[in-house]
């Protein structure tokens, strides 16, 4: 690295040739220049890993500091921890925004990742110069996160989404470290409950409330244990009837107002048996309710379009369900009406939250019924479109039916015999104890 300190306030003389002026000493005289008192007096300048120059002033009488400064930028570039100072400058708000311009993936998982920086970081962060960063600022505004938003889980998504635009800040030279990975921070912890599904009787009432064009709906999410978006985008062709197989082909998503058509969550399509009676139901609301072709585009708003004939239209129009207008309109009143929600509204007429009772409860629901029939964990997890039955176990594991009652006899029937340690006998007959 090429670096040295240069006196704004001093220059060396020279005569009509160009040459220094030597004392005589044999030393370059040095001469006042223009700006001699004014100002910051060194400048330290080195060229950075760019090729650039890059420099940083400092005061009369603090040489020595602007040579440290500069031993410093020659450390941190040969042990790899080098962060531009110039550039470090930038805010977390205009970082976050540059990076979120430049995420692929998932539409819709974008669209997440831009409301937890939004909503959540940057109207705290926001005007924060990166180079400013500390642990304590990140602890502050965690104890703002946890005073304005309840979830426990959401507060861990949100801060995921920071400590990756820190991570990669410190990966593109403007800070030396994540200050989300220091060991003063304490992240958010994602406390799930137990899943509680639905009874059926539960799910009955429900679909009593919806209007008739959405009430298999109910009987598809619960009998099939697909997800919203997968039973939105339902299509006639994904129904054999005769073979007894639902095929999930494909779901409808949303980013902002725009809805598009995608492949399953995770990219994972599936086949789920099509039991007799769910097949009846979805057949008469074919017949009651005439599917029609709806076109959107493929994944991205501005994706290739795609027509498929769905079996549940907006209003039925050929129009596909909008989640938000759905949940909002149709789903919450029907929530009221079967007693899971109180019928009371914010100022906006919007209803409170209800997570725990949104269409995924019929998707639990539907999981507690296999599990309580026997069904096997592996072939669970295919019919529910998990990629680890791992996954499925830990979800589900407490609804496997009798597994206490199983190991009570277990232990009766091996250490105690078959009646109970107050009669099992010795092999001998000979008194109650148990044989070593």
């Amino acid at each position: 690295m090429a670096g040295h300190i240069q006196d704004r306030w001093f220059k060396t003389k020279t005569d009509t040739e160009g040459k220094p002026v030597l004392n005589g000493k044999g030393k370059p005289v040095q001469e006042r220049t223009d700006r001699y008192g004014k100002g910051m007096r060194y400048r330290a300048r080195y060229i950075g890993p760019d090729g650039s120059e890059k420099s940083q002033s400092f005061p009369d009488g603090q040489k020595r500091l602007a040579e440290d400064w500069l031993t410093n930028i020659k450390k941190d570039m040969a042990d790899g921890t080098y962060a531009d100072p110039g550039a470090a400058k930038k805010t977390f708000g205009q970082y976050a925004e540059e990076w979120m311009s430049s995420q692929g993936g998932e539409v819709t998982t974008r669209e997440s990742t831009r409301t937890c920086i939004r909503k959540h970081s940057i109207p705290y962060l926001g005007s924060r110069p990166l180079n400013s960063f500390r642990p304590q600022h990140i602890r502050a505004w965690l104890a703002e996160l946890e005073k304005n938003v309840e979830s426990s889980s959401y507060r861990a998504a949100i801060f995921r989404c920071v400590s990756t635009v820190l991570s990669a800040a410190v990966d593109d030279g403007y800070i030396r470290s994540n200050p989300c990975r220091a060991r003063s921070v304490r992240a958010p912890r994602a406390t799930s409950g137990r899943v509680r599904p639905w009874l059926p009787e539960t799910a009955r009432l429900v679909r009593k409330g919806l209007p008739e064009r959405y009430q298999a709906m109910v009987d598809l999410a619960g009998g099939a244990g697909m997800r919203q978006g997968e039973v939105f985008g339902l299509a006639v062709e994904d129904i054999d009837a005769e073979g007894g197989w639902l095929h999930v082909r494909c779901q409808v998503k949303q980013a902002g107002s725009a809805l598009m058509f995608g492949p399953p969550k995770g990219g994972k399509e599936r086949d789920i048996p099509l039991s007799e009676g769910l097949g009846e139901r979805l057949a008469e609301h074919c017949r009651r309710f005439a599917p029609q072709p709806v076109t959107l585009p493929w994944q991205t708003p501005d994706g290739a379009e795609v027509t498929r004939k769905l079996v549940f239209l907006r209003d039925g129009k050929p129009l596909a369900v909008h989640r938000n207008v759905f949940n909002a309109s149709v789903w919450k009143p029907a929530l009221v009406g079967a007693g899971l929600l109180l019928d009371e509204k914010d100022e906006w007429g919007r209803y409170p939250a209800a997570r725990e009772h949104g269409m995924h409860a019929l998707r639990h629901m539907y999981a507690s019924v296999l599990l309580d029939a026997g069904e096997n964990i592996k072939a669970l997890a295919s019919y529910l479109g998990h990629h680890d039955p791992a996954l499925t176990l830990r979800i589900y594991a407490h609804l496997m039916p009798s597994s206490e009652h199983r190991a009570r006899r277990a232990v009766d029937g091996a250490i105690f015999g078959s009646h109970g340690p107050e009669t099992a006998q010795s092999p001998e007959g000979s008194s109650g104890d148990v044989a070593e």
